[in-house]
């Protein structure tokens, strides 16, 4: 194997595959990048068994063939490169790179060794415009369990064309809180459902934020199988498995009408819940919220045995009756996290759960449920 390649190429292809290749005790192996020299292109892959990353890149190829080296080492050298030219060269079980006055060989193992990456079979394709698809996924999977206790809920649910949405909509739940995110399709027509794990959700976003000119009308493809889902977006493609299961039917949860509606002032709120949040008990993290219709405040405060209390007042456009609920703040933050100058505070009651949603639209919902006293 002999190529030629340009450093910026090369480091930015290293930059969207390494990103999952890790420490693999049981297979060390993994934590290596294929690289194969074609006639055509350059391909460079990885993967950890349960997502695989693979992009392509321009480069004048003298010899073909394929090596596998650590991806971490090859990552961290080739940024470090100053001179715009690299040659890369197989020598024995040695990868010899070579750039301006620089020259390295780099160990790594054979090939033939690598795990074979599944092609997709029999899909549904869909496709999205890439960058509201990327925030969708963003406003959605922090909610997720963060154990697989329960598998299902360690993963983000996505439905495409469902009787509830002629979209997308993406949702995650730790039974604790609820995110749901609704976004529009720019082609497909099946309806599908399926749950992808949070680690694939995350990677998802990554590949897609790794690609310059985000503002352009770029779009992503996504292709579902039975038990896998691959993701075409500017020369990358990125397939994972599917968790089995079925998603519990969250949409009961969520409250059809509301006793207490009140319009706040993001910044200010998420300020106020920070410096209540000083003054909480460790692993409870609950903050009181109370809805004041008559001085159109909310009233946030907090109470702890060992640090003292806090008590503070927004002013709020506010609607119906007196209320109010004690939350995590951690929750309440991380919804908050996706809003922008206004969100809506709707709840019924101190023991029900209460919705946070970004002002005036219907897009996007977040559910918080309540610490009972």
């Amino acid at each position: 194997m002999k190529f030629t390649c340009t450093k910026e190429n090369l480091a930015h292809a290293l930059t969207v595959v390494s990103g999952i290749a890790g420490k693999q005790v049981n297979l060390p192996i993994l934590t290596n990048i294929l690289i194969k020299a074609h006639e055509a292109h350059i391909e460079v892959i990885s993967t950890n068994l349960e997502i695989a990353v693979q992009t392509t890149l321009r480069g004048k190829i003298e010899q073909t063939g394929s090596f596998t080296v650590p991806a971490k080492t090859l990552t961290d050298y080739v940024n470090l490169l100053g001179s715009e030219q690299v040659d890369v060269t197989l020598k024995g079980n040695e990868l010899l790179v070579k750039s301006g006055s620089s020259s390295t060989k780099i160990k790594g193992i054979p090939a033939d060794e690598y795990p074979v990456i599944p092609a997709i079979q029999e899909a549904q394709t869909f496709t999205l415009s890439a960058a509201p698809f990327r925030d969708a996924l963003s406003s959605v999977v922090f909610a997720a369990a963060k154990n697989e206790i329960r598998p299902e809920l360690s993963g983000v649910y996505m439905g495409f064309k469902t009787e509830r949405y002629s979209g997308l909509i993406l949702a995650a739940t730790d039974s604790y809180r609820l995110a749901e995110k609704k976004v529009s399709l720019a082609g497909g027509v099946d309806t599908v459902t399926c749950i992808i794990p949070a680690k694939t959700v995350y990677e998802m976003a990554r590949l897609i934020s790794s690609q310059k000119g985000m503002e352009g009308d770029m779009t992503v493809e996504l292709h579902i199988s039975d038990n896998q889902i691959a993701m075409l977006f500017q020369g990358i493609q990125m397939t994972s498995r599917i968790i089995d299961g079925t998603y519990p039917d969250y949409v009961q949860i969520i409250p059809e009408s509301f006793k207490t509606t009140a319009t706040f002032p993001v910044d200010i709120v998420k300020k106020k819940i920070k410096a209540a949040s000083l003054f909480t008990t460790m692993g409870v993290n609950a903050v009181s919220f109370d809805l004041n219709v008559e001085n159109s405040s909310i009233g946030v405060s907090s109470t702890s045995t060992q640090t003292g209390e806090h008590a503070s007042e927004v002013d709020v456009e506010i609607t119906g009756e007196e209320n109010s609920i004690l939350l995590n703040h951690r929750y309440v933050l991380d919804g908050l996290s996706q809003f922008e100058e206004k969100g809506d505070f709707l709840l019924n009651s101190s023991d029900a759960p209460c919705m946070l949603r970004p002002h005036n639209r219907e897009d996007y919902l977040y559910i918080v449920m309540p610490i009972r006293q």
